[in-house]
């Protein structure tokens, strides 16, 4: 009996040791391939400006969009609350990189259409550190023109903007992007401020838990070039705070600003509002990712 508990014991210690071995082979065959990095952002936008992520193939994204008025606006406009601007859109993915969307603003009236491509995804190769993707977007405002107000029509009013979204994840709670950043106004509402805008976006996302994350952002435009103005002085550099809170299929985004503008060639060409006079705009974004793909086991990633 205790010749046959020692073969045993001994069999099965060699079953083990065979168990893990093919574990480990199992690992080096899956560690062969590239390993891409997933939900650097948990939506398309970080907070107001496009991040780098875009909508999976077949999968449509329904936004809409928010933004009161300012908190310093006191009591009897319930700090801002009884002020409310939104923007519905859709965002669709035609191919897991490739996406389109549209959107209407209720401010200015303004129609906006636009598309992003994700040139390369973060791997762990060496040669792809970052994830970069390009987005291109045009706006029209549908207000009345007259000669009156410098505008004979609103191809005058017609908007531009392209940018180039460069991003990292770093670990699993902090994700970093870059936004350089060209805006285009075929005219333009101040004789001081120029057709073009050149500026970048900084946007940042720390992971606080499973569904929550703390989001932060900063668009910075040229304002002079030499002694010379190009930009009108009223114009103030975005910065905005969030959270993102992740419930399944939605994705619900609370945050601070000082622009009320939910679309580029508002908050990047046209903030006014100012952090230290209170100038401060509560807003939300709703995202609802829907699938129409037979194949998808998720909704969304």
């Amino acid at each position: 009996m205790k010749k046959l508990a020692i073969f045993l014991f001994l069999l099965s210690g060699l079953q083990v040791v065979s168990a893990q071995d093919d574990l480990l082979k199992m690992l080096d065959n899956e560690s062969t391939g590239p390993l891409y990095a997933t939900a650097t952002f948990k939506s398309t936008r970080v907070i107001n400006g496009q991040s780098v992520e875009t909508i999976a193939k077949k999968h449509l994204d329904f936004r809409i969009s928010h933004r009161f008025g300012a908190l310093n606006s006191g009591f009897s406009n319930l700090w801002g609350l009884d002020e409310s601007r939104i923007r519905i859109g859709l965002e669709y993915g035609l191919t897991d990189r490739l996406m389109i969307g549209a959107g209407r603003s209720s401010y200015q009236k303004t129609y906006d259409y636009f598309a992003k491509y994700k040139l390369l995804r973060q791997s762990n190769r060496w040669f792809e550190p970052v994830s970069i993707a390009v987005f291109a977007g045009a706006y029209t405002n549908t207000m009345p023109t007259s000669p009156d107000m410098k505008f004979y029509n609103n191809l005058e009013r017609q908007m531009y903007v392209g940018q180039v979204l460069i991003a990292r994840k770093f670990n699993d709670r902090v994700s970093l992007q870059l936004s350089p950043t060209f805006l285009h106004r075929n005219k333009t509402e101040s004789q001081i401020d120029e057709n073009d805008v050149f500026g970048t976006g900084i946007g940042g996302r720390f992971k606080l838990s499973k569904r929550t994350s703390f989001n932060a952002e900063y668009f910075y435009t040229v304002k002079k070039i030499g002694t010379a103005y190009v930009r009108d002085p009223q114009y103030k550099d975005c910065l905005s705070l969030g959270f993102d809170i992740e419930t399944g299929g939605h994705v619900f985004q609370l945050h601070l600003s000082n622009s009320r503008g939910m679309i580029e060639n508002q908050f990047i060409g046209a903030t006014t509002g100012s952090w230290g006079k209170g100038d401060i705009f509560y807003g939300f974004n709703i995202s609802r990712v829907f699938s129409f793909d037979k194949n998808a086991k998720k909704t969304h990633k």
